[in-house]
């Protein structure tokens, strides 16, 4: 599906998973080199820059958190740049693409901007909105590991270890698809500049600014967690060992009342007190006797409180 939007001479065609008839048709349109127009036919795994006589041919890839809508973890969008069109090309649904476009519609808006006097200010502009969608995934990443704290320290650290292990993957998720941007974007500065000029080299720099900005982020986050794993895995291992303290406890104290009662329980003819007056009540006296001195010898060890 190809949509377009116009703002004075500047072009901007979006596609959104292309067959062959429109590839063909925009490749004769705006003269893209029929090597970028045969990679627009599918998604590519690996982010690069390639500079053409007319064109600058970008790819990159984008985590998905909460914006999924074909179930990946990421999606790719292809930037074919030139001094007066941009040509955008996803394979699914990229929200913040489809919101750029409603604005890109108000042209009041866009005459207040540079936006109309080279495609390389629409990408700016354009990067500037993904971007701002990543930082809206790692907003709920965020919000996630609050709740997580929240559960840790209520007591549901069992429970909390499997969440613990989906904000990881996340995260992982994360910075796969954002790996390459660095230098994918470092590559573009330096043909941005050959092909819109060096006044254009501060918004280059702003581009991989805000690339800089997410990935502190996302750092940030990860160190977050691995504190947060750190510390439910202590009181799993306190709450364990306390288990195993009161379990040991109760195994000492019932050992010797299991004692006593199979003693008094041998049916011999010498076994003392039983048979006498009471027999069964100075047993029972003995036996709480015994289990008050094994509580009273624990406390004094302070293997309990």
């Amino acid at each position: 599906m190809i949509s377009r939007y116009t703002h004075k001479n500047l072009t901007w065609v979006d596609i959104e998973s292309p067959d062959k008839e429109e590839v063909r048709g925009i490749m004769e349109e705006y003269h893209v080199h029929p090597i970028v127009a045969d990679e627009l036919l599918s998604p590519t795994l690996r982010p690069k820059v390639d500079i053409y006589e007319n064109c600058i041919y970008l790819i990159l890839h984008f985590p998905t958190v909460i914006h999924k809508h074909n179930g990946k973890s990421e999606q790719e969008v292809d930037f074919v740049i030139g001094k007066n069109f941009i040509i955008t090309t996803h394979y699914d649904l990229v929200d913040p693409l489809h919101d750029f476009s409603k604005v890109f519609e108000v042209n009041s808006i866009l005459d207040k901007s540079n936006i109309s006097e080279h495609a390389g200010y629409l990408f700016f502009y354009l990067m500037r909105e993904l971007y701002k969608n990543l930082i809206e995934e790692l907003d709920t990443v965020s919000n996630m590991l609050d709740d997580i704290e929240r559960q840790i320290f209520n007591g549901n650290e069992i429970k909390m270890v499997k969440v613990i292990s989906g904000a990881a993957r996340n995260l992982l998720n994360f910075k796969q698809a954002i790996r390459h941007h660095k230098e994918v974007l470092e590559s573009f500065e330096l043909a941005g500049e050959k092909f819109f000029g060096s006044e254009f080299s501060y918004y280059l720099r702003a581009i991989t600014g805000e690339y800089y900005k997410i990935n502190n982020m996302l750092d940030g986050h990860k160190e977050t967690l691995a504190e947060l794993r750190d510390t439910n895995d202590s009181l799993l291992t306190t709450k364990t060992n306390e288990i195993m303290k009161n379990l040991t406890i109760l195994a000492f104290v019932t050992f010797p009342l299991s004692l006593l009662a199979a003693i008094f329980g041998m049916k011999t003819e010498h076994t003392p007190l039983v048979g006498g007056s009471f027999d069964f009540w100075i047993i029972i006296g003995v036996m709480v006797a015994a289990t008050f001195a094994m509580l009273s010898f624990f406390k004094h060890k302070k293997w309990i409180e």
